[in-house]
């Protein structure tokens, strides 16, 4: 295998780790870092994509013990019910949204100029969000019914566009709707598995024909990195939001937004053969 293809794929592994689960656009960093790395066309569109994959098997690993409580509760326990019904409504509107418009979005909008005003324009959100006054109407996951799910669910498509980041619209979104701080990242974590698995398989199978055998070990180090650098990312997210704001993370969005605006307005870092 190619040196050069490995370190790529061990690169773009580790943004994908480190961004899927902040409210920080993974999608919109992997556009930025593929394309300076000259990591683009159809073959590495799939590679980012099907990374993802281990990024969710690791937020799966780390909450496995509430996924086989529920698993095990279906069939007696309405808490185990209620919770799976509402994750299926929060998942449909992403589902329909990006069956219908995915490809559109894809050709023209993932490029690093479009990731960038996502960002900036995110990011403020954010801020806003973090300092209007949080009227808490469910404390944890639990707590929520199938009309703030699907709040939760539409705000979620709002990361269609990328650069705005899927943790972040639900984060930012359930925040608004009045879940907790915790209860919000929580049930993002949750709503990416579906999510993200979904994306996953559609990718395979999208892009079946130009994948090949030779692909594999590239793939793989891509995987296993992400899932690796994803675990330890969620467990210290989960420890920060217990003491700390997303401001944060909004402030990162504007600036990292603001310095891909300049790079194009100056000219420092030719896009024009940027994705999309």
């Amino acid at each position: 295998m190619d040196s050069w293809l490995a370190f790529q794929a061990l690169i773009l592994g580790i943004v994908e780790g480190l961004t899927e689960f902040l409210p920080i656009s993974s999608t919109g960093h992997l556009i930025v870092v593929g394309d300076l790395l000259d990591f683009n066309g159809e073959r590495a569109t799939a590679f980012k994509i099907i990374i993802q994959l281990g990024a969710i098997l690791a937020v799966m690993w780390e909450f496995r013990q509430r996924i086989l409580s529920v698993v095990t509760g279906l069939g007696s326990d309405p808490m185990a019910r209620r919770f799976t019904v509402n994750l299926m409504i929060a998942f449909f509107p992403a589902v329909v949204l990006g069956l219908l418009f995915a490809d559109l979005i894809e050709h023209w909008l993932f490029n690093p100029i479009t990731v960038s005003a996502a960002l900036v324009i995110g990011g403020a959100v954010m801020l806003w969000a973090e300092k209007r006054q949080h009227r808490i109407v469910a404390e944890t996951v639990d707590d929520m019914d199938w009309k703030l799910a699907l709040k939760v669910g539409f705000a979620q498509c709002l990361a269609l566009i990328p650069g705005t980041s899927r943790s972040g619209s639900t984060i930012i979104g359930g925040l608004l709707f009045g879940l907790s701080r915790k209860a919000a990242t929580e049930f993002s974590f949750f709503l990416a598995m579906p999510t993200m698995v979904a994306a996953t398989v559609y990718s395979l199978y999208k892009y079946r024909d130009i994948l090949q055998l030779s692909d594999l070990p590239v793939f793989a180090i891509g995987f296993v990195t992400t899932f690796v650098v994803a675990m330890l990312t969620v467990r210290a997210l989960l420890v920060f939001i217990a003491n700390h704001s997303y401001a944060v993370f909004a402030w990162y969005r504007i600036a990292f937004g603001l310095l891909i605006l300049a790079t194009w307005q100056f000219g420092w870092i030719d896009w024009s053969t940027a994705e999309g």
